[in-house]
């Protein structure tokens, strides 16, 4: 998997354009085993590595997991090995292995994106990652995304590691969240609810109002399902509905109310 960097003093100092044609550093083989499992990759998959060098992720995903992909790499002698590779393992129906820029790929397939890329080139792909479809997994090997957390990180043992000092990896996992932000009113009828909340990546402050009844709360989005830090209220996100799975104690009230996203000023009726 390719990595765009420039080393000093055993050290990573500066990076290259991300389409520049540098030499790539590959992902340890336990490094690539260990982003594919955390990120649950199965045989309904499908997996797209962002800077894929010999493509072994990607190859390693169909091979050991099912899934299929598809590697992006902007060099071609890359691009033509990974073909090579592909075939040997005999995966090469599974998996397409593409010379193009990675900023300018399409990654609405995706259901897991497996990157190896230094952190402002996280940074540039965010907004780009962050509005996927709720549910997909991005798993980074060392570098991070700023200040949106990961769901999960590890730290491994690499003692062939080819740059830096440290003969360690980190591995974080993302999920994407879905946009709850702003305001949802009830559907149907009987007496009107609504929520308003206040979203940062998988984290969220909201209101609950129904009534007489007002409760604020804070929880968490795990894709497409979110939870207030009690676990009293449960919500699936589907499009632009919101529908409780749970909702008991304080939230007692919302049951069986589904929520849909405010169109305009305020909620109708």
């Amino acid at each position: 998997m390719r990595i765009i960097a420039a080393l000093a003093a055993g050290c990573i100092l500066a990076a290259a354009a991300a389409s520049e044609d540098v030499p790539f550093i590959t992902t340890p083989d336990n490094v690539t085993l260990t982003m594919l499992r955390m990120a649950r990759t199965n045989a309904q998959d499908y997996v797209i590595d962002l800077g894929s060098g010999d493509g072994r992720i990607v190859i390693t995903a169909a091979k050991q997991f099912g899934a299929r992909g598809l590697g992006v790499e902007i060099v071609p002698e890359l691009v033509k090995k990974s073909r090579e590779n592909a075939a040997a393992a005999g995966v090469a129906p599974m998996v397409e292995f593409r010379e193009e820029d990675l900023y300018k790929t399409d990654l609405a397939r995706a259901s897991v994106i497996t990157l190896y890329l230094l952190p402002e080139v996280n940074l540039e792909l965010r907004p780009k990652l962050l509005a996927l479809k709720p549910g997909t997994r991005i798993v980074s090997h060392d570098w991070d995304m700023g200040d949106w957390p990961p769901e999960r990180s590890i730290t491994l043992d690499v003692p062939d590691k080819k740059i830096g000092l440290e003969k360690s990896s980190k591995v974080h996992l993302w999920i994407v969240p879905a946009r709850l932000h702003g305001a949802w009113c009830s559907t149907g009828r009987g007496k009107r609810a609504t929520l308003q909340f206040d979203q940062k990546f998988q984290a969220f402050k909201a209101t609950a109002a129904r009534g007489d009844v007002r409760h604020s709360f804070k929880g968490r989005i795990r894709g497409a399902q979110l939870q207030s830090l009690d676990d009293d209220f449960v919500m699936a996100a589907e499009g632009e509905t919101l529908r409780p799975i749970v909702a008991r104690n304080a939230f007692s009230a919302f049951r069986g109310v589904t929520f849909a996203r405010r169109v305009g000023e305020a909620c109708p009726g």
